[in-house]
């Protein structure tokens, strides 16, 4: 039965909740993901074909880190794809060299260097990981380990690769183009690098990466980028988020830019702002060098919030959750 005093502490209750500020209640909603987990989300447009792989076993519950291992051994396998993988253009010397790390919710990760020989680099990279103490391995070692691991050794400079190897060694001048990943090789032309990234969070909550590349086309031989370093190429922090890079390594690798993404994430800002930041500490310090390079950045929070930023227009990524599986964004950038 209500007394007198009971009416009136819950009148003070229902008053002291009807007098939350608008800025308390904004604060609150702003905690509230606008994205459905799980998400995979991934570089360029070849990301695409990648994040549909992985959403198979995000769909079912699975684990990130399985995800995207799974979703990047599909440009991996690309024999049209001359950036990453088995099908990427040679060095220099007419080897081709895979570059590959991994990184799971628990910040165990694996890498791979400079590989010869072996077609999908990231599952070596997450063998690096689960079955030694070390975090890399590199060149003859790295090949080394993945055949008693049971890997096939193979050639992997396919005739179209060593054509166009061919016809650069006429001139044997590098020259980089920014975006070549969107557009058709054209024998004589210029070429390029590139990468996929990929950041996955699944029904649980837990983030993981992915980085896969076969480096600059035509490097010197034993050219190792920014892709499998942790820290440059790609990032995960559980807590916070994670962030994959794409472009010219070197660049990255001297701001240690996933890293600082996701740190800037950390101090509170968007996946956006973090990847534009980061970008810009880049320009600051090469801006001669910068103005005809390509680098972006590609960024995801605990919330499952993403945004990119790039140096030069061009640089494009893939979303996937329950609502498409097809989304391919164009990101912002500086130029």
């Amino acid at each position: 039965m209500y007394n007198r005093r009971k009416f009136i502490k819950l009148s003070a209750a229902g008053a002291s909740l009807a007098a939350l500020s608008q800025s308390a209640v904004a604060e609150s909603l702003s905690n509230i993901s606008t994205t459905n987990l799980p998400i995979v989300i991934s570089t360029w447009d070849f990301g695409i074909a990648a994040n549909q792989e992985a959403w198979k076993t995000l769909e079912k519950g699975g684990r990130a880190l399985d995800a995207v291992e799974a979703g990047v051994k599909i440009p991996e396998a690309d024999m049209n794809n001359h950036t990453v993988g088995r099908a990427g253009y040679p060095d220099r010397d007419g080897h081709v060299t895979l570059d590959a790390c991994i990184m799971d919710e628990f910040g165990n990760c694996g890498s791979v260097a400079a590989m010869e020989d072996i077609a999908h680099p990231i599952s070596v990279a997450r063998l690096v990981m689960e079955k030694t103490p070390h975090v890399m391995l590199v060149g003859n070692g790295a090949t080394q380990f993945a055949v008693e691991q049971g890997f096939k050794r193979e050639k992997l400079l396919t005739p179209e690769s060593e054509k166009a190897w061919k016809e650069w060694l006429k001139t044997a001048k590098y020259s980089p183009a920014i975006n070549i990943e969107n557009e058709q090789h054209v024998p004589g032309g210029k070429y390029n690098h590139d990468t996929i990234g990929m950041l996955a969070i699944d029904a649980k909550g837990n983030i993981s990466g992915a980085c896969t590349t076969s480096g600059m086309a035509f490097k010197l031989h034993g050219r190792v980028g920014d892709s499998p370093i942790i820290g440059a190429g790609l990032y995960v922090d559980n807590e916070v988020g994670g962030a994959t890079s794409t472009g010219v390594g070197e660049e990255v690798i001297r701001n240690v830019g996933s890293f600082l993404v996701v740190e800037l994430m950390r101090q509170g800002m968007s996946p956006e702002n973090a990847c534009k930041e980061a970008v810009k500490r880049i320009i600051k310090k090469k801006p001669d060098t910068a103005k005809n390079i390509q680098v972006g950045f590609l960024a995801i929070n605990k919330k499952g919030e993403y945004g990119a930023y790039a140096i030069q227009s061009g640089f494009s990524f893939a979303v996937c959750n329950a609502d498409k599986q097809d989304m391919l964004i164009k990101g912002k950038s500086i130029y």
